[in-house]
């Protein structure tokens, strides 16, 4: 049969293949069968060849990353990945990039859409819908079924088509050698949520006892067992249902241990997947956002225990020059503890969360700042409470030295119990005690680990690699630099990024450039689309001699520049979040330009840029503005 394969002689570009128009009301699942050969040198060559596969949605700037690999092989390899249904049309494109390595190779033997779900199977296909048997020297799982007479068992007819022509897997325990071995048969991955009811044909045909069992198996190597066959003989296809929560990506591996080589087979045919749960339970599955908050609003799900005392307190900071706002917008609200001098020596502050369902893998994320601190112990430490409230854990305290700076956490947990989790700051005596600010606390599910893994959505940007989507336009010496830290010069720029307040952002350094110079940092040509989109950053214009950050767009072949949004002078000592509401039915780019002001105070930053399909949620109050409100440094309450 034939191939493609990406065409090495264009050095540094990436080879684009794009499927036409499709569109799918049903869940469907694209198997492509690839293969990414390297020689043995370049095996761990610091930018190796990739295959990447996108969704491009109609109405979206930018594709969906969902899968890529770039893990040489000397065969073929199937990957199988889940699109959800959805009334848009889509194009499927695969790039090839070759990286550094030239001896290296990409090729591609097929590519098939089919309706349904990737973890279903009927066996009929030579590639078995990309489920694999975990080779083992003794017993292993075989392709029966086709005619093939070939075991000493003899085994039935297929549950697909009823006939000898029809496939399905089985194990035989005829070349057992060992006691207790297994026989391991592994789905492929799921790439999208799953919940409902899966469900099989098996036939057991034992003479001494066999274990069957189903497992889910995570991307952390956690195995939890969903069924297990009970000792009743089936001499014919029996059916079996399970009910199946996949909220991150996990595997389910089909298990068959024998006794004796006396044992019998074991035969599977026919998985399939249905978005309804098997039992009547109409349980909807759990949503991480409800147990996360910024609040803007109020606590959320949050709660505080009144015997406490007040311990926590929300607050907003006007724009200032002194003293950081939140960490959502940079004008909004925060939670404080230790805010209110009471009668007491010391305090503590208990925040409780949602309660969350056991057996799930979490990752909990959120921002700490640190104000005025002697003494570091206990002052923001997080316990996760079993639903009995008879134990509690420590999974998370501070140990570095504050420096006001927004920094994240990010912790994973999983308990067998449902569980709480619960932010305390405490401290002894009032003499140790500095402020401890939280905000932004997001629930997801997976480990934050796996989460991390994830390719980068290519609609954001947050510096943390490289420089993303975005290039320099040089016109003499003004440039915009990445940087991690704090900037050179005292009393302007940032301390730390907004991502992680340890990471990377964009910044202009004043020190070596004049007075009215610029900086452009010009995003790649976009795709055009026919509605609104949204474009988020958070920008950062500390210091006197602050001059100008503008935003424009330009559209392919106009010459101008259309203005979109501006500020001029210093604004806050915190992060500030921009929004800007756009439209460009023609192809386009987005431009930031930084002005340098009066002085070298004029460091001027920009960090998360993050562009979404559709209007914008909130609206931004000003769209051009100039310096900052004289109430300064107020605390409200």
């Amino acid at each position: 049969g034939h191939y493609i394969s990406v065409d090495t002689s264009y050095e540094g570009e990436k080879a684009v293949l794009s499927s036409p128009e499709l569109y799918s009301e049903e869940w469907s699942c694209v198997r492509l069968i690839y293969q990414i050969a390297t020689s043995e040198t370049s095996a761990t060559s610091p930018d190796p060849a990739r295959l990447n596969l996108y969704l491009r949605q109609e109405g979206e700037s930018f594709d969906h990353l969902l899968w890529s690999a770039k893990e040489p092989s000397d065969s073929w390899l199937i990957a199988s990945l889940d699109l959800k249904n959805s009334t848009e049309k889509y194009k499927i494109v695969l790039e090839g990039e070759m990286g550094q390595d030239k001896s290296a190779s990409i090729a591609v033997f097929e590519i098939k859409i089919t309706s349904g779900y990737c973890i279903e199977c009927d066996f009929e296909e030579n590639h078995l819908c990309g489920f694999v048997n975990h080779w083992n020297p003794n017993v292993n799982w075989f392709v029966g079924g086709g005619n093939i007479r070939n075991s000493q068992s003899v085994l039935p007819k297929d549950h697909t088509l009823n006939s000898e022509l029809g496939h399905y897997m089985y194990v035989d325990s005829v070349y057992i050698k060992h006691f207790q071995e297994v026989a391991q048969l592994i789905s492929p991955k799921t790439t999208s949520p799953l919940s409902g009811c899966l469900s099989f044909y098996y036939q057991l045909k034992q003479e001494s006892s066999i274990v069957f069992t189903v497992y889910l198996r995570d991307t952390s190597g956690f195995y939890e067992e969903i069924w297990k066959t009970d000792s009743a003989l089936s001499a014919d296809w029996a059916l079996a249902e399970v009910d199946f929560n996949a909220p991150y990506p996990m595997e389910v591996i089909f298990e068959v241990a024998f006794n004796s080589a006396k044992g019998g087979y074991v035969a599977l045919d026919d998985i399939s997947f249905s978005p309804a749960y098997c039992s009547n339970q109409t349980g909807t599955p759990f949503n991480p956002a409800q147990a996360g908050c910024n609040f803007e609003e109020d606590l959320c799900n949050f709660y505080q225990d009144h015997k406490d005392g007040p311990g926590w307190s929300r607050v907003k900071v006007k724009r200032n020059v002194y003293r950081a706002g939140d960490h959502t917008t940079g004008f909004g609200y925060f939670l404080l503890a230790n805010t209110k001098f009471t009668s007491q020596p010391g305090y503590i502050g208990r925040l409780y969360g949602l309660t969350l369902p056991g057996n799930l893998q979490f990752c909990l994320r959120f921002y700490y700042a640190l104000y005025g601190f002697f003494q570091m112990s206990g002052t923001l430490t997080v316990y996760i409470f079993e639903e009995n409230h008879v134990v509690q854990e420590k999974i998370w305290s501070v140990l570095d030295s504050p420096k006001g700076v927004w920094t994240q956490a990010e912790i994973s947990f999983k308990k067998p119990m449902p569980c709480k989790v619960v932010f305390v700051s405490w401290c002894k005596s009032f003499w140790d005690c500095g402020l401890v600010a939280l905000d932004d606390v997001s629930l997801s599910l997976g480990s934050c680990q796996a989460a991390d893994l994830l390719l980068p959505n290519p609609g954001e940007c947050t510096f943390e690699k490289d420089e993303c989507i975005f290039t320099q336009k040089k016109r003499g010496r003004g440039s915009w630099h990445r940087r991690r830290g704090p900037t050179p010069t005292s009393y302007t720029g940032p301390k730390g990024d907004h991502t992680t307040g340890v990471g990377y952002y964009m910044y202009i350094e004043a020190s070596d450039m004049v007075y009215g110079q610029r900086a452009y940092l010009v995003s790649r040509s976009l795709r055009g689309t026919s509605g609104k989109q949204c474009l988020t950053f958070f920008y950062h214009m500390y210091g006197a001699g602050t001059g100008l950050l503008s935003v424009y767009l330009k559209k392919e072949g106009d010459d101008e520049e259309i203005p979109l949004w501006r500020r001029t002078g210093e604004q806050s000592i915190s992060w500030l979040r921009g929004l800007i509401e756009y439209e460009s039915d023609r192809n386009y780019q987005i431009i930031f330009e930084a002005i340098r002001g009066v002085s070298m105070r004029s460091d001027t930053a920009i960090d998360d840029i993050l562009f979404q399909a559709g209007p914008c949620l909130e609206v931004e109050e000003i769209q051009f503005s100039s310096g900052y409100p004289d109430s300064l440094n107020e605390i409200e309450y």
